[in-house]
């Protein structure tokens, strides 16, 4: 027998369950964006405004690292074409405190050692070089005379961009070449036989002229002559005054620490050795301490269009509250709201991040390709700038957001 309820019984029961509120609607990842998105194009300006110095700050950062990477990238390639294994022995003080000389058989000593690729060397001397017979004496330019070995280019890597080096047939003559900067202040453009200077009280042939050489910068200011000519008629005493050792990359700290006693086996001590690379880096280490103060700057600058990103959402909350309050009287919980406003602020903050990015690999890239550089900036550089955007723009919004979700509707509402 089935029994059915009476009409009465089912209202009863329908009053006394509770009555369940009804769900506000759910917002998905493409609802928060549109309406992140709308909040920002009701104020192109201040948006543009608040972006650009997010920008500034993250190009400032990109900018920096990018151009102390392309940098160290061109110093690494323009030492794997110098070479790292070149060192230098140079006299130092005596014991009594004078100067000291090489020995004139140390070239041939290091040369027999072990790992060596090859050694040369030269002298400087007392004569001066002028572009002609008329010149004051006075008036030398800083320029030095020295007896070069015909040698020298494989030790150091000379390069000859006119004429040619030294040689065993010219070498005995009044021939000289010059390094780019002598050639510069003599005014002397090329090589050739009816080119001359005036160089220890005689007339010297230009034979060739010198491409600037970054290891050994000091040949770049000088008149380089045969070791036999300067001896027969500029007065040199045939110390060498400069050895250049090349030595196996794989040895190049072997070499180095036995180098000084080789060359000056009596009185070791009254030599310096020295790795001219080494002077290149330390160049780049300087170099990096800059950069590093320029993240620094950049830094700052981020941190300021942080403030102006809070600075946007305080103010959009403040001129929104009606807006706001609309919303939460149809039905937009606290919740919906807050993520509102943090998602103007780290769009806000984003289109900041990928403008400073894309401003400094332009900045970079335009650095780099003045200096002759490779372009390089990392992809880490790139990444945690936009990250660090994200984070900034996070933590910028954050207040503006909660303090929006907060507003009571019918206060937001009475707001005009």
């Amino acid at each position: 027998m089935t029994m059915t309820n009476a009409p009465g019984e089912l209202d009863r029961r329908a009053d006394a369950e509770p009555r369940r509120k009804p769900r506000p609607a759910r917002m998905r990842p493409a609802d928060v964006l549109r309406v992140g998105g709308s909040g920002l194009r009701s104020r192109p300006m201040r948006v543009f405004l608040s972006a650009l110095g997010i920008a500034i700050g993250i190009a400032a950062m990109v900018g920096v690292v990018g151009i102390s990477t392309s940098s160290t990238e061109d110093l690494d390639r323009r030492l794997s074409a110098l070479g790292t294994n070149l060192l230098t022995v140079t006299p130092g003080q005596s014991f009594t405190g004078g100067a000291a000389h090489l020995p004139a058989e140390s070239v041939g000593m290091i040369g027999a050692m072990d790992h060596v690729e090859s050694v040369s060397a030269i002298g400087r001397t007392s004569a001066k070089v002028y572009r002609n017979d008329r010149t004051p004496k006075q008036e030398t330019g800083g320029l030095s005379v020295a007896a070069a070995r015909t040698d020298l280019p494989r030790s150091v890597g000379a390069e000859i961009v006119d004429g040619r080096w030294l040689n065993a047939a010219n070498s005995r003559y009044p021939s000289v070449v010059l390094g780019p900067k002598a050639a510069e202040q003599l005014g002397v453009h090329k090589a050739g036989p009816d080119v001359r200077v005036w160089l220890g009280g005689r007339w010297f042939t230009v034979v060739g002229l010198l491409a600037p050489n970054e290891l050994v910068p000091s040949l770049d200011s000088s008149a380089l002559v045969g070791w036999s000519v300067a001896k027969s008629e500029l007065g040199f005493d045939g110390y060498p005054t400069t050895i250049y050792t090349r030595a196996d990359e794989s040895s190049v700290g072997d070499v180095q620490a036995v180098l000084g006693a080789t060359a000056n086996p009596e009185t070791p001590s009254e030599t310096t050795v020295s790795r001219p690379s080494d002077a290149l880096a330390a160049k780049e280490a300087t170099d990096d301490a800059l950069s590093g103060l320029l993240l620094g700057l950049g830094g700052v600058a981020l941190l300021v269009g942080g403030v102006g990103v809070a600075n946007t959402m305080v103010i959009s909350v403040l001129e929104r509250r009606s807006e706001i309050g609309l919303r939460r009287s149809l039905g937009a919980t606290r919740g919906q709201i807050r993520t509102q406003f943090l998602a103007e602020a780290l769009l806000l903050s984003a289109l900041g991040g990928l403008g400073g990015v894309l401003l400094g690999i332009a900045v970079t890239g335009g650095y780099a390709s003045y200096q002759g550089w490779p372009s390089v900036v990392p992809v880490w550089a790139m990444a945690g700038g936009v990250g660090a955007t994200l984070v900034i723009g996070g933590l910028a919004g954050f207040y503006p957001a909660v303090r929006a979700a907060r507003l009571p509707p019918t206060e937001a509402l009475a707001t005009t």
